[in-house]
Protein backbone atom coordinates (compact mmCIF):
# COMPACT_ATOMS: atom_id res chain seq x y z
CA UNK A 1 0.00 0.00 0.00
CA UNK A 2 2.88 2.35 0.45
CA UNK A 3 4.34 1.92 -2.54
CA UNK A 4 1.05 2.60 -4.19
CA UNK A 5 0.63 5.68 -2.59
CA UNK A 6 3.76 7.29 -3.47
CA UNK A 7 3.62 5.98 -6.79
CA UNK A 8 0.67 8.29 -7.13
CA UNK A 9 1.87 10.64 -5.02
CA UNK A 10 4.37 11.10 -7.92
CA UNK A 11 2.48 11.20 -10.86
CA UNK A 12 0.12 14.05 -9.27
CA UNK A 13 3.71 15.72 -9.56
CA UNK A 14 4.32 14.61 -12.87
CA UNK A 15 0.72 15.47 -13.95
CA UNK A 16 0.97 18.74 -12.89
CA UNK A 17 2.65 19.15 -16.49
CA UNK A 18 -0.75 19.28 -18.03
CA UNK A 19 -2.02 22.44 -16.41
CA UNK A 20 1.46 24.83 -16.63
CA UNK A 21 3.24 26.13 -19.19
CA UNK A 22 6.73 24.87 -19.07
CA UNK A 23 8.93 27.66 -21.35
CA UNK A 24 9.55 30.51 -22.75
CA UNK A 25 5.98 32.00 -24.31
CA UNK A 26 7.02 32.86 -28.04
CA UNK A 27 3.99 34.66 -28.69
CA UNK A 28 4.63 38.08 -29.07
CA UNK A 29 6.92 37.34 -32.29
CA UNK A 30 4.12 35.13 -33.48
CA UNK A 31 1.57 37.81 -33.21
CA UNK A 32 3.43 40.78 -34.74
CA UNK A 33 3.13 39.68 -38.37
CA UNK A 34 6.46 39.76 -39.33
CA UNK A 35 6.40 36.35 -41.76
CA UNK A 36 10.52 35.77 -41.13
CA UNK A 37 10.33 36.17 -37.15
CA UNK A 38 7.00 34.06 -37.17
CA UNK A 39 8.46 31.29 -38.81
CA UNK A 40 11.66 31.26 -36.45
CA UNK A 41 9.93 31.92 -33.30
CA UNK A 42 7.47 28.85 -34.56
CA UNK A 43 10.51 26.50 -35.42
CA UNK A 44 12.24 27.44 -31.69
CA UNK A 45 8.80 26.82 -29.48
CA UNK A 46 8.71 23.51 -30.99
CA UNK A 47 12.39 22.77 -30.51
CA UNK A 48 12.40 24.22 -27.05
CA UNK A 49 8.79 22.30 -26.20
CA UNK A 50 9.72 18.65 -27.59
CA UNK A 51 12.18 18.58 -24.41
CA UNK A 52 10.29 17.63 -22.41
CA UNK A 53 9.59 14.29 -23.66
CA UNK A 54 12.51 13.28 -21.94
CA UNK A 55 12.12 15.48 -19.30
CA UNK A 56 14.55 18.13 -20.43
CA UNK A 57 14.83 21.88 -19.75
CA UNK A 58 16.71 24.57 -21.69
CA UNK A 59 18.97 26.81 -19.99
CA UNK A 60 18.32 30.40 -19.95
CA UNK A 61 21.35 31.04 -22.19
CA UNK A 62 19.88 29.10 -25.21
CA UNK A 63 16.55 31.23 -24.56
CA UNK A 64 17.98 34.42 -24.79
CA UNK A 65 19.88 33.10 -27.99
CA UNK A 66 16.85 31.94 -29.62
CA UNK A 67 15.10 35.13 -28.52
CA UNK A 68 18.84 36.94 -31.02
CA UNK A 69 18.14 34.38 -34.11
CA UNK A 70 14.31 35.33 -33.80
CA UNK A 71 15.30 39.05 -33.86
CA UNK A 72 17.20 38.31 -37.29
CA UNK A 73 20.80 39.41 -34.95
CA UNK A 74 22.23 36.24 -35.72
CA UNK A 75 21.77 33.36 -37.99
CA UNK A 76 20.40 29.70 -37.19
CA UNK A 77 24.12 28.40 -37.65
CA UNK A 78 25.89 31.43 -35.50
CA UNK A 79 23.02 30.82 -32.74
CA UNK A 80 23.89 26.55 -33.03
CA UNK A 81 28.11 27.54 -32.41
CA UNK A 82 27.30 30.29 -29.51
CA UNK A 83 25.59 27.53 -27.85
CA UNK A 84 28.47 24.81 -28.09
CA UNK A 85 30.70 27.14 -27.43
CA UNK A 86 28.94 28.05 -24.52
CA UNK A 87 29.58 24.60 -23.02
CA UNK A 88 32.89 24.55 -24.20
CA UNK A 89 33.82 27.59 -22.54
CA UNK A 90 31.60 26.63 -19.34
CA UNK A 91 34.36 26.65 -16.57
CA UNK A 92 31.68 26.13 -13.49
CA UNK A 93 29.33 23.54 -13.59
CA UNK A 94 25.95 23.15 -12.02
CA UNK A 95 24.06 20.09 -11.43
CA UNK A 96 22.19 19.27 -14.19
CA UNK A 97 24.13 21.11 -16.71
CA UNK A 98 25.00 18.05 -18.71
CA UNK A 99 21.05 17.68 -19.42
CA UNK A 100 20.92 21.32 -20.43
CA UNK A 101 23.55 20.92 -22.82
CA UNK A 102 21.89 17.94 -24.66
CA UNK A 103 18.39 19.87 -24.62
CA UNK A 104 19.85 23.51 -25.57
CA UNK A 105 21.62 21.46 -28.05
CA UNK A 106 19.16 19.56 -29.47
CA UNK A 107 16.62 22.49 -29.60
CA UNK A 108 19.31 24.35 -31.76
CA UNK A 109 19.63 21.55 -34.11
CA UNK A 110 15.77 21.05 -34.55
CA UNK A 111 15.04 24.69 -34.66
CA UNK A 112 17.65 24.45 -37.64
CA UNK A 113 15.58 21.77 -39.47
CA UNK A 114 12.14 23.37 -38.84
CA UNK A 115 13.70 26.95 -40.58
CA UNK A 116 14.02 24.83 -43.56
CA UNK A 117 11.94 22.96 -46.25
CA UNK A 118 14.11 19.98 -46.94
CA UNK A 119 12.71 16.88 -46.47
CA UNK A 120 13.89 13.56 -47.69
CA UNK A 121 10.90 10.81 -47.42
CA UNK A 122 13.06 7.65 -47.23
CA UNK A 123 14.70 5.38 -44.44
CA UNK A 124 18.00 7.19 -45.20
CA UNK A 125 16.35 10.51 -44.60
CA UNK A 126 14.69 9.67 -41.31
CA UNK A 127 18.27 8.56 -40.15
CA UNK A 128 19.53 12.15 -41.42
CA UNK A 129 16.89 13.94 -39.04
CA UNK A 130 18.21 11.63 -36.35
CA UNK A 131 21.80 12.55 -36.85
CA UNK A 132 21.17 16.45 -37.49
CA UNK A 133 19.20 16.81 -34.15
CA UNK A 134 21.83 14.76 -32.37
CA UNK A 135 24.81 15.60 -33.64
CA UNK A 136 27.08 16.55 -31.22
CA UNK A 137 25.04 15.56 -28.67
CA UNK A 138 25.28 11.35 -29.06
CA UNK A 139 28.00 9.62 -30.39
CA UNK A 140 25.36 7.36 -32.23
CA UNK A 141 23.69 9.91 -33.93
CA UNK A 142 22.26 8.68 -36.94
CA UNK A 143 22.55 5.60 -36.43
CA UNK A 144 20.10 2.35 -35.79
CA UNK A 145 20.15 0.88 -32.88
CA UNK A 146 21.79 -2.99 -32.82
CA UNK A 147 20.05 -4.44 -29.83
CA UNK A 148 16.22 -4.76 -28.26
CA UNK A 149 14.80 -2.00 -26.18
CA UNK A 150 12.25 -2.23 -23.46
CA UNK A 151 10.73 0.82 -21.66
CA UNK A 152 9.09 1.09 -18.06
CA UNK A 153 6.06 3.74 -18.99
CA UNK A 154 4.18 5.36 -16.11
CA UNK A 155 1.07 5.54 -17.84
CA UNK A 156 1.01 1.41 -18.58
CA UNK A 157 2.08 0.89 -14.87
CA UNK A 158 5.56 0.10 -15.55
CA UNK A 159 4.80 -1.69 -18.47
CA UNK A 160 6.73 -1.59 -21.88
CA UNK A 161 5.47 -1.37 -25.43
CA UNK A 162 6.57 -4.20 -27.80
CA UNK A 163 9.17 -2.72 -29.92
CA UNK A 164 10.55 -3.86 -33.52
CA UNK A 165 13.64 -6.28 -33.35
CA UNK A 166 17.06 -4.44 -33.68
CA UNK A 167 17.63 -7.19 -36.28
CA UNK A 168 14.14 -5.77 -38.95
CA UNK A 169 14.39 -2.28 -38.21
CA UNK A 170 15.45 -1.33 -41.63
CA UNK A 171 12.66 -3.26 -43.26
CA UNK A 172 9.84 -2.42 -40.85
CA UNK A 173 10.54 1.32 -41.99
CA UNK A 174 11.17 0.83 -45.53
CA UNK A 175 7.71 -1.46 -45.34
CA UNK A 176 5.65 1.58 -43.60
CA UNK A 177 7.16 4.06 -45.84
CA UNK A 178 6.55 2.21 -48.66
CA UNK A 179 2.51 1.11 -47.73
CA UNK A 180 2.40 5.19 -46.55
CA UNK A 181 3.61 6.22 -50.00
CA UNK A 182 1.38 3.95 -52.07
CA UNK A 183 -1.52 4.98 -50.04
CA UNK A 184 -5.10 6.09 -51.70
CA UNK A 185 -6.28 9.21 -49.38
CA UNK A 186 -8.52 9.71 -52.24
CA UNK A 187 -11.85 7.77 -50.73
CA UNK A 188 -11.36 9.45 -46.99
CA UNK A 189 -13.36 12.08 -45.35
CA UNK A 190 -11.43 14.33 -42.99
CA UNK A 191 -12.03 12.48 -40.12
CA UNK A 192 -10.50 8.81 -41.24
CA UNK A 193 -7.78 10.90 -43.24
CA UNK A 194 -6.63 12.23 -39.55
CA UNK A 195 -7.13 8.75 -38.47
CA UNK A 196 -4.82 7.40 -40.81
CA UNK A 197 -2.42 9.99 -40.54
CA UNK A 198 -2.20 9.37 -36.34
CA UNK A 199 -1.75 5.38 -37.08
CA UNK A 200 0.91 6.06 -39.42
CA UNK A 201 2.81 7.97 -37.39
CA UNK A 202 2.23 5.77 -34.16
CA UNK A 203 3.79 2.57 -36.40
CA UNK A 204 6.94 4.53 -37.22
CA UNK A 205 7.65 5.46 -33.75
CA UNK A 206 7.00 1.85 -32.20
CA UNK A 207 9.52 0.22 -34.51
CA UNK A 208 11.85 2.32 -32.52
CA UNK A 209 14.86 2.36 -34.89
CA UNK A 210 16.93 4.81 -32.36
CA UNK A 211 18.16 3.75 -29.08
CA UNK A 212 17.84 7.44 -27.65
CA UNK A 213 16.38 10.59 -29.19
CA UNK A 214 13.48 8.39 -31.39
CA UNK A 215 10.48 10.74 -29.72
CA UNK A 216 12.35 13.48 -31.31
CA UNK A 217 12.81 12.18 -34.35
CA UNK A 218 9.71 11.04 -35.06
CA UNK A 219 8.42 13.99 -33.72
CA UNK A 220 10.23 16.27 -36.48
CA UNK A 221 9.66 13.85 -39.10
CA UNK A 222 6.09 14.02 -38.64
CA UNK A 223 5.96 17.93 -38.92
CA UNK A 224 8.70 17.53 -41.99
CA UNK A 225 6.06 15.39 -43.65
CA UNK A 226 3.11 16.67 -42.95
CA UNK A 227 3.84 19.97 -44.56
CA UNK A 228 5.22 18.22 -47.31
CA UNK A 229 1.31 17.12 -47.58
CA UNK A 230 -0.03 21.10 -47.35
CA UNK A 231 -0.20 21.05 -43.55
CA UNK A 232 1.32 24.24 -41.10
CA UNK A 233 1.50 22.15 -38.33
CA UNK A 234 3.81 24.52 -36.68
CA UNK A 235 2.04 25.88 -33.54
CA UNK A 236 2.15 25.59 -29.43
CA UNK A 237 1.03 21.58 -29.56
CA UNK A 238 4.42 20.16 -29.52
CA UNK A 239 5.45 23.38 -27.11
CA UNK A 240 2.86 22.64 -24.87
CA UNK A 241 2.11 19.36 -25.16
CA UNK A 242 5.13 17.32 -26.55
CA UNK A 243 4.89 14.79 -23.61
CA UNK A 244 1.18 14.37 -24.39
CA UNK A 245 2.29 13.58 -27.47
CA UNK A 246 4.95 10.52 -26.47
CA UNK A 247 2.20 9.19 -24.24
CA UNK A 248 0.15 9.16 -26.79
CA UNK A 249 2.13 6.98 -29.15
CA UNK A 250 2.97 4.57 -26.36
CA UNK A 251 -1.10 4.05 -25.55
CA UNK A 252 -1.74 3.74 -29.58
CA UNK A 253 1.31 1.20 -29.65
CA UNK A 254 0.39 -1.14 -26.67
CA UNK A 255 -1.75 -4.14 -26.47
CA UNK A 256 -1.80 -6.75 -23.56
CA UNK A 257 -4.47 -9.33 -24.20
CA UNK A 258 -4.24 -11.07 -21.16
CA UNK A 259 -5.13 -7.39 -19.37
CA UNK A 260 -7.69 -7.56 -21.92
CA UNK A 261 -5.80 -4.24 -23.39
CA UNK A 262 -5.85 -3.09 -26.72
CA UNK A 263 -4.17 -0.31 -29.10
CA UNK A 264 -6.01 2.92 -27.76
CA UNK A 265 -5.49 5.14 -31.01
CA UNK A 266 -8.40 8.03 -29.17
CA UNK A 267 -5.41 10.01 -27.31
CA UNK A 268 -3.14 10.13 -30.43
CA UNK A 269 -6.10 10.94 -32.43
CA UNK A 270 -7.16 13.74 -30.56
CA UNK A 271 -3.64 15.36 -30.88
CA UNK A 272 -3.79 14.82 -34.41
CA UNK A 273 -7.47 16.37 -34.83
CA UNK A 274 -6.09 20.05 -32.85
CA UNK A 275 -3.22 19.70 -35.02
CA UNK A 276 -4.46 19.39 -38.74
CA UNK A 277 -8.28 20.41 -37.85
CA UNK A 278 -7.70 23.28 -35.29
CA UNK A 279 -10.16 21.62 -32.86
CA UNK A 280 -10.12 22.01 -29.13
CA UNK A 281 -9.87 18.53 -27.45
CA UNK A 282 -8.87 18.28 -24.15
CA UNK A 283 -5.39 16.81 -23.91
CA UNK A 284 -4.41 15.63 -20.30
CA UNK A 285 -1.99 12.97 -19.38
CA UNK A 286 -3.48 11.76 -16.45
CA UNK A 287 -6.14 10.47 -19.24
CA UNK A 288 -4.07 7.91 -20.14
CA UNK A 289 -2.81 5.94 -17.54
CA UNK A 290 -4.06 2.27 -17.39
CA UNK A 291 -6.50 2.03 -14.24
CA UNK A 292 -5.61 4.88 -12.62
CA UNK A 293 -7.49 6.47 -10.16
CA UNK A 294 -11.56 7.44 -10.50
CA UNK A 295 -10.38 10.85 -10.54
CA UNK A 296 -7.91 10.91 -13.15
CA UNK A 297 -10.39 9.18 -16.06
CA UNK A 298 -11.95 10.87 -18.72
CA UNK A 299 -15.17 12.08 -18.69
CA UNK A 300 -17.28 10.23 -20.97
CA UNK A 301 -18.45 13.78 -22.49
CA UNK A 302 -14.58 13.64 -23.88
CA UNK A 303 -14.70 9.94 -24.82
CA UNK A 304 -14.99 11.03 -28.51
CA UNK A 305 -12.82 14.03 -30.31
CA UNK A 306 -15.17 16.79 -31.03
CA UNK A 307 -16.04 16.83 -34.86
CA UNK A 308 -17.21 20.17 -35.50
CA UNK A 309 -18.58 21.28 -38.56
CA UNK A 310 -17.22 23.73 -40.50
CA UNK A 311 -16.48 27.10 -39.61
CA UNK A 312 -17.88 27.73 -35.98
CA UNK A 313 -17.84 29.97 -33.46
CA UNK A 314 -15.25 27.29 -31.30
CA UNK A 315 -13.29 26.51 -34.28
CA UNK A 316 -11.88 27.77 -37.72
CA UNK A 317 -12.00 24.07 -39.66
CA UNK A 318 -7.94 24.19 -41.00
CA UNK A 319 -8.46 22.13 -43.69
CA UNK A 320 -10.99 24.82 -45.45
CA UNK A 321 -10.44 28.20 -47.41
CA UNK A 322 -11.81 31.48 -47.98
CA UNK A 323 -10.81 31.88 -51.32
CA UNK A 324 -12.93 30.78 -53.95
CA UNK A 325 -10.48 30.39 -56.49
CA UNK A 326 -8.86 27.71 -54.52
CA UNK A 327 -12.07 25.84 -53.99
CA UNK A 328 -12.73 26.08 -57.87
CA UNK A 329 -9.36 24.69 -58.97
CA UNK A 330 -9.43 21.90 -55.68
CA UNK A 331 -12.98 20.91 -57.39
CA UNK A 332 -11.36 20.50 -61.11
CA UNK A 333 -8.15 18.82 -60.09
CA UNK A 334 -10.00 16.29 -57.99
CA UNK A 335 -8.43 13.00 -58.46
CA UNK A 336 -6.25 13.81 -61.34
CA UNK A 337 -3.17 15.44 -62.55
CA UNK A 338 -3.52 18.33 -64.57
CA UNK A 339 -0.95 20.59 -66.44
CA UNK A 340 -1.29 24.63 -66.51
CA UNK A 341 -2.57 24.49 -70.08
CA UNK A 342 -5.67 21.83 -69.19
CA UNK A 343 -5.90 23.94 -65.76
CA UNK A 344 -6.66 27.11 -67.76
CA UNK A 345 -9.09 25.38 -70.64
CA UNK A 346 -11.00 23.59 -67.78
CA UNK A 347 -11.23 27.28 -65.45
CA UNK A 348 -11.98 29.14 -69.02
CA UNK A 349 -9.13 31.52 -68.86
CA UNK A 350 -7.04 31.98 -71.35
CA UNK A 351 -4.41 33.92 -69.83
CA UNK A 352 -1.59 32.13 -68.13
CA UNK A 353 -0.21 34.82 -65.75
CA UNK A 354 -4.06 34.89 -64.25
CA UNK A 355 -4.26 31.30 -63.86
CA UNK A 356 -1.43 31.34 -62.12
CA UNK A 357 -1.44 34.41 -60.17
CA UNK A 358 -4.83 33.86 -58.79
CA UNK A 359 -5.40 30.22 -58.69
CA UNK A 360 -2.69 28.25 -58.87
CA UNK A 361 0.11 29.77 -56.76
CA UNK A 362 -2.03 30.57 -54.17
CA UNK A 363 -3.07 26.64 -54.15
CA UNK A 364 0.54 25.68 -53.63
CA UNK A 365 1.03 28.13 -51.18
CA UNK A 366 -1.18 27.44 -48.60
CA UNK A 367 -0.81 23.56 -49.05
CA UNK A 368 -4.23 22.11 -51.41
CA UNK A 369 -1.31 21.61 -54.53
CA UNK A 370 1.62 19.96 -55.16
CA UNK A 371 3.85 19.54 -58.16
CA UNK A 372 4.03 16.16 -59.98
CA UNK A 373 8.49 17.38 -60.08
CA UNK A 374 8.88 19.15 -57.03
CA UNK A 375 12.63 19.39 -57.17
CA UNK A 376 12.10 20.39 -60.89
CA UNK A 377 9.51 23.20 -61.21
CA UNK A 378 10.54 23.58 -65.16
CA UNK A 379 10.17 19.93 -65.68
CA UNK A 380 8.80 19.56 -69.46
CA UNK A 381 6.14 17.42 -68.13
CA UNK A 382 4.97 19.31 -65.01
CA UNK A 383 1.81 18.11 -63.59
CA UNK A 384 -0.24 19.04 -60.59
CA UNK A 385 -1.99 16.91 -58.19
CA UNK A 386 -4.00 17.51 -55.04
CA UNK A 387 -1.77 17.32 -51.39
CA UNK A 388 -3.39 14.95 -48.84
CA UNK A 389 -5.17 18.16 -47.54
CA UNK A 390 -6.05 19.38 -50.77
CA UNK A 391 -7.69 15.75 -51.36
CA UNK A 392 -9.48 16.49 -47.78
CA UNK A 393 -11.26 19.54 -48.85
CA UNK A 394 -11.87 17.67 -52.22
CA UNK A 395 -13.57 15.22 -50.06
CA UNK A 396 -15.59 17.33 -48.04
CA UNK A 397 -16.59 19.65 -51.23
CA UNK A 398 -18.00 16.47 -52.94
CA UNK A 399 -19.96 15.50 -49.67
CA UNK A 400 -21.28 19.09 -49.10
CA UNK A 401 -22.44 18.91 -52.47
CA UNK A 402 -24.11 14.91 -52.66
CA UNK A 403 -26.13 15.90 -49.37
CA UNK A 404 -27.15 19.54 -50.53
Amino acid sequence: MREEREFFVTLQKVCKMDEKELYINFDEYIRQGEPEKRERAEAWRVAIGLQAVDGLKTSEYLQETARRNIEGEITIDEARELVKQYYVKKTAHDEGDEDKEEADRVSSNISKLLQTDAFTYSVAGLAAIHRAIFEGVFKHAGRFRDYDISKKEWVLRGDSVLYGRWQDLRMAIEYDLEQERQFDYTPLNKDQMVEHLAKFIAGLWQIHPFGEGNTRTTAVFAIKYLRSQGFSVDNDLFERHSWYFRNALVRASYRNLQKGINYEPLFLVSFFRNLLLGENNTLKNRYMMIDGPEEWKMPESEQEPRKYPTSTPQVQDKLHTDNPNIVKLVQIIGEQELSVKEMMELIGLKDRKNVLSLYLNPAVADGYIRLLYPQSPRHPRQKYLLTVKGLALYNDLQHASTHS
